[in-house]
């Protein structure tokens, strides 16, 4: 996933992207350590908050 990419990209830190989330931090931490993976809701919250489609957060490369 590119999750920790796109919120550096962003200029925010891991609290105020779990606060924009409504997720704890520890969650996201896993998220972006690929340790656990967000709901197809987070996913889709995610694209609409960084401006992405969910094939790029999940790195699927969009010309195969």
């Amino acid at each position: 996933m590119n999750i920790k990419r796109l919120r550096e990209a962003a200029g925010m830190n891991r609290s105020e992207l779990a606060r924009r989330m409504g997720v704890a931090r520890p969650s996201l931490i896993a998220w972006e350590e690929g340790k656990a993976y967000p709901s197809t809701a987070n996913l889709i919250k995610l694209a609409e908050l960084f401006g992405c489609s969910v094939d790029e957060l999940l790195g699927r490369d969009r010309s195969a």
